[in-house]
């Protein structure tokens, strides 16, 4: 009887011991295979070609460049950095007078594209990168494309406008500053404008106050002036008709209608451009900003377009 029972008693020891090792070979594999992620405010940044960058991802992948928009900064792109991050090599630079990069200046969209372009010669994997920029920064995608499309392998271009808009295009740097000094600087540290701000102007989610409110205090009125001159001014670049990037062109069905023309116009700008609507609000500035509204989605397409699939059916074809 003794000896029976010592037997089971060993052969549950075994069983155990071959259970534990079983789970401590799982768990070893998937911190090897299913590394931790990384959250974007742990990233430290550097500086190259006088921009703040943030870079992440695998030392093998292939390279994505995102570029905000005008008024905030890198921090815009972490939903899609974070959900990104395990498959591509990420680049999130500040533009100059932008966040991080507040000092280099001034902010033009031929220098922006110039110094992302000289960033992924230097950082991106093999000197190319996918490209994705929302608003400003879709318009120094198109630039980049216009001046050095030899390092973007595809671009993704968000509501980049490309004809004034009625009125605003008419103020010049001189009034531009007065209504910055008028009807914004008084309020740049205060919290409720900031909100005000986020909910009725950008329609950027509350969980990204700090940012915003970081990124409002460092405004200054040359920097405004600067910004809006050049986004207003901005037009499509000469040579896009000679450009095999695949570039897809993105407005939200309720912007305004300039930006749906803008879109349309670069699509036929582009040989291998394809335009489309995103549409899931009647508010446009909620379109606007959708890889933050709607960043499921957002990346849903990133990853469609990035690798040649089809792209998800709630995209409108563009008419």
């Amino acid at each position: 009887m003794v000896y029976k029972v010592a037997t089971k008693t060993t052969d549950a020891n075994q069983m155990d011991y071959q259970r534990d090792e079983h789970w401590v070979h799982l768990i070893v594999y998937h911190l090897i295979r299913c590394p931790k992620k990384i959250m974007f405010e742990t990233l430290s940044p550097i500086t190259f070609a006088g921009l703040s960058v943030r870079e992440c991802g695998p030392a093998g992948a292939s390279t994505i460049c995102f570029l905000h928009g005008g008024g905030i900064s890198g921090w815009m792109w972490r939903p899609q950095v974070e959900a990104l991050q395990d498959t591509y090599h990420c680049l999130i630079p500040d533009l100059p007078e932008h966040g991080l990069s507040a000092a280099t200046r001034p902010f033009t969209i031929a220098d922006s594209a110039r110094r992302v372009a000289e960033l992924i010669r230097e950082r991106a994997h093999g000197g190319c990168a996918h490209v994705i920029g929302l608003s400003e920064g879709a318009q120094i995608t198109v630039q980049l494309l216009g001046s050095t499309p030899l390092v973007v392998d595809h671009a993704i271009i968000s509501s980049a406008l490309m004809h004034p808009l009625p009125g605003l295009g008419l103020l010049g740097p001189r009034a531009l500053a007065l209504i910055f000094r008028l009807f914004a600087a008084p309020f740049l540290r205060s919290d409720a404008y900031v909100r005000l701000n986020m909910r009725y102007g950008n329609a950027l989610p509350e969980q990204y106050f700090n940012e915003v409110r970081e990124d409002t205090r460092r405004m200054k009125a040359e920097s405004f002036t600067h910004m809006i001159l050049e986004n207003q001014r901005f037009r499509i670049p000469a040579g896009l008709d000679q450009v095999q990037v695949p570039a897809l062109i993105i407005a939200g069905q309720h912007e305004l209608a300039m930006m749906r023309q803008s879109a349309r116009d670069l699509a036929a700008a582009l040989p291998a451009g394809q335009g489309y609507l995103v549409s899931f609000s009647k508010r446009a500035a909620e379109e606007h900003s959708w890889n933050l509204q709607r960043p499921e989605l957002f990346n849903a397409v990133t990853r469609a377009w990035l690798t040649d699939q089809l792209l998800p059916a709630e995209l409108i074809p563009l008419k």
